[in-house]
């Protein structure tokens, strides 16, 4: 079946073309993005039940865009009343005119950018969905979650609790101007399993996640997984600490995801460079990895809960090569950074919710596969470890250094996994270095969507990383 897009922004379209003829008059380009977006969240464990009709991606309202020498203004409303759009155009001409008023006023530097252009184009997508969040039955779904709760904890005495979570949007979004007319409707579904156990005294936990750009069906998935999360969080409780030091190392997909966004996705986001604050803009052209290192961003990349039609600008969904066997080609940028640094919008234009600005943001950045099996890669160490699950990670773009917290290491030594489990691992270095390093990529490839990720101190956004396995050398304590 077909996402349906949302009869509501289909109903208030006419009055916001009004209202951007209206805007017209005085500003020399006008934008509305309009967003309906419902979806539930819910979580099941011994202790709580939760249900709750919001998602992070729940939103209903619109951000009117305006530009007129040089500056761009933005206001924000979630109240429309389509019969009403010439009273609402004086409004927002009245605050915006104030906003400039106050710039002026205050003689507060501003960049002055040239304006956006308008092409006309047409789109409207609804994608394949099984299901849709509004139409399921959550009651059932809870008793599924619950039931997949009580299984994990009834695997073990040491299972001190299993908490299993589920949420799914179902979103759609309008964008608008005087020549374009863009609209799309999706779905996302999110979740994971998070136990917690004991043993010896000892406490410690262990997370697997799913996500998609599919219905609630997804979280049939959980049946298999909590087998997973179960043998990994035996592996923490019974894990050591590691011997810092530099060490040969192979990450999972999904640790090779976390060095893909903490490595290549700030530092190269662009708005970045229009700041002055990443050290990426000065790699441009040079090589800052080993000829295995191919890298791609954009919402176009794999199918997950990054993927879209367009961005929050109205720009297509792109698939950028960043990094080219090693050579680092360019990043990615929202429209306004692109007029700013002369370059083209990628279509990374995201906002956190229609209330909050654009920023240029990662969707889907992901490593290319090799050729080498994880069975030949494993063999070709001599002494390191198999990397496996992450907690967090950070970077510093401006001046590229790494730090991952990996949630266990498997020691290998000649060749062969010994049985040994290290356990946090802490993952550092230099970002060329690290990149430099890798000698070997699988053939397997994977993405994951499970997290959001944070820009500033109050900017979230759904992003996914993945890629294949991969042996480099890093610096682990």
């Amino acid at each position: 079946m077909k996402a349906k897009f949302s009869p509501y922004l289909t109903g208030i379209a006419p009055g916001l073309k009004a209202l951007i003829a209206e805007l017209g008059g005085d500003y020399d380009y006008v934008s509305v993005l309009a967003t309906d977006s419902v979806g539930f969240s819910m979580s099941a464990s011994s202790r709580v039940k939760r249900i709750s009709g919001n998602t992070l991606t729940t939103e209903r309202g619109n951000v009117v865009r305006v530009y007129k020498d040089g500056l761009y203004s933005e206001y924000a409303f979630n109240i429309f009343d389509a019969d009403k759009a010439d009273d609402m155009a004086k409004k927002i001409k009245k605050i915006l005119d104030m906003q400039l008023a106050v710039l002026k006023e205050t003689k507060t530097e501003v960049y002055n950018t040239s304006k956006l252009s308008d092409e006309a184009l047409e789109l409207f997508v609804e994608m394949e969905t099984e299901s849709v969040p509004e139409e399921t039955d959550l009651n059932k779904l809870m008793k599924k979650l619950q039931s997949f709760s009580d299984k994990g904890k009834a695997l073990s005495d040491e299972v001190v609790e299993c908490s299993v979570s589920a949420q799914s949007t179902h979103i759609c979004k309008m964008f608008l101007t005087k020549n374009r007319d863009l609209r799309q409707s999706y779905v996302i579904s999110e979740g994971g399993i998070f136990m917690v156990g004991a043993r010896n005294g000892k406490t410690d936990q262990a997370y697997s996640g799913i996500s998609d750009r599919q219905g609630p069906e997804i979280f049939d998935q959980y049946e298999e997984l909590i087998d997973k999360v179960f043998e990994e969080l035996g592996d923490n409780l019974g894990a050591e600490h590691v011997v810092p030091g530099e060490y040969e190392i192979i990450t999972t997909p999904e640790v090779t995801g976390l060095i893909a966004h903490e490595a290549f996705g700030h530092g190269v986001e662009m708005d970045m460079f229009v700041k002055k604050r990443a050290l990426g803009e000065e790699y441009i052209g040079k090589r800052v990895g080993s000829d295995l290192v191919t890298m791609h961003e954009g919402a176009k990349v794999v199918v997950d809960a990054s993927s879209y039609a367009f961005d929050d600008e109205g720009t297509l969904a792109g698939d950028v090569v960043e990094i080219d066997k090693g050579i680092l080609k360019t990043g990615v940028c929202d429209a306004l950074a692109a007029l700013r640094l002369g370059s083209v919008p990628t279509g990374n234009g995201k906002r956190q919710n229609f209330e909050h600005k654009v920023y240029t943001r990662m969707t889907n950045t992901m490593f290319d596969s090799g050729s080498s099996t994880k069975e030949e890669m494993i063999a070709s160490v001599k002494k390191g470890y198999l990397l496996s699950g992450f907690f967090s990670g950070m970077e510093d773009p401006k001046h590229w250094g790494i730090q991952c917290i990996i949630a266990r290491g498997y020691e290998i030594v000649d060749g062969k996994l010994t049985g040994k489990v290290v356990a946090p691992v802490v993952l550092t270095g230099y970002v060329p270095d690290l990149l430099g390093s890798i000698s070997m990529a699988s053939i397997d490839y994977e993405s994951y969507g499970s997290g959001y990720c944070g820009k500033g101190h109050k900017e979230w956004v759904k992003t996914v990383d993945g890629g294949p396995y991969l042996k480099t050398v890093a610096r682990l304590g």
